[in-house]
């Protein structure tokens, strides 16, 4: 249900001990949280996921957008590569999520780009507590690896029809993962989404599948 006129809150956090700074927004009567795990060269500013983070919002998601890596730390290529050191991260804000007054008694879904959704992938497949829903946006799912194997949340990939090589590797990415699953390709679209139209219809397949697999009560 679309909740653009409902009341909406939001709240610049620090996630300690590493001090990663993100912003938390809070529509009303949140049915879930959806955490963003950008992609490399990106952060909690990305104009891409805070497209898709204020329609979710709409549609009455409450959304952390975060940076993986401290300033100093981004400036290393290495890490911004390092899937295991940004699903560590995710897994970090996951707890942080957890602890807050304001969102502990909210499932999580994971929203990841390019590297960050092959970090969201390995971090709901270690996830001690679970995730209810993980989508890639032009996501590089490949890389998590042997991690796919073990993923139980219901994920979706979304993919450019005009992004041939990332296509083939989410398609093989597919094959790999057991839990529910389902490949959309938008028409028209390249990697970055740009062509008028596709990140609309990446905002309404996520928002289609995260309030399809949240729990039922919390709905």
């Amino acid at each position: 249900m679309n909740r653009a006129s409902a009341p909406e809150r939001s709240r610049n956090i620090v996630i300690k001990p590493v001090g990663l700074e993100g912003m938390l927004g809070l529509p009303e009567a949140s049915a879930g949280i959806v955490l963003f795990a950008h992609g490399s060269g990106s952060g909690r500013f990305s104009p891409r996921n805070n497209f898709v983070a204020r329609a979710l919002r709409e549609a009455g998601f409450a959304t952390l957008l975060f940076d993986l890596l401290t300033e100093d730390e981004a400036q290393d290529r290495a890490n911004v590569f390092d899937i295991r050191l940004l699903a560590d991260r995710l897994a970090i804000a996951t707890d942080w999520v957890k602890h807050d007054r304001e969102t502990a008694a909210l499932p999580v879904g994971y929203f990841g780009a390019s590297t960050g959704a092959a970090a969201a992938l390995v971090a709901a497949a270690s996830a001690t507590r679970p995730i209810a829903a993980v989508v890639s946006r032009g996501g590089r799912p490949d890389l998590a690896g042997a991690a796919l194997a073990r993923v139980t949340a219901p994920t979706l990939l979304i993919v450019g029809g005009d992004d041939p090589v990332v296509l083939e590797l989410n398609r093989a990415a597919l094959a790999e993962l057991y839990c529910e699953k389902h490949l959309a390709v938008v028409p028209g679209a390249t990697h970055l989404f740009e062509e008028p139209g596709t990140l609309e219809a990446v905002v309404d397949l996520a928002t289609g599948w995260f309030a399809s697999h949240l729990p039922t009560e919390a709905r």
